[in-house]
């Protein structure tokens, strides 16, 4: 399968963290989505672009925070987060670029 310019839009970036770093000895990635990916969606793009076999998706949304910039109230954004756990032996290097 490969990899549609969809595929890219869908995902935004990976997420390094320690949270994730700990994830990833489990064989989990973390990668930021967009609002609107399902799961499926999310297991056909990770499996499109790096070419690995994906056993499950957990996803998570991080609702924005409020806080204040130069003296006035603003909202982040919110965040979803795509939580990849990969088949034995499929290993994706986030540390380098597509």
């Amino acid at each position: 399968m490969s990899a549609k310019p969809q595929h890219y839009d869908l995902i935004k970036k990976p997420i390094i963290t320690e949270k994730a770093t700990m994830a990833s000895e489990h064989g989990a990635v973390v990668f930021q989505v967009a609002m609107d990916a399902t799961k499926p969606m999310i297991k056909e793009a990770i499996e499109a672009v790096f070419g690995v076999k994906v056993k499950a998706v957990n996803t998570t949304i991080t609702k924005g925070k409020t806080k204040r910039f130069k003296g006035r109230p603003g909202v982040r954004s919110d965040k979803k987060k795509a939580y990849v756990t990969l088949e034995e032996g499929n290993t994706i290097d986030v540390s380098t670029g597509l």
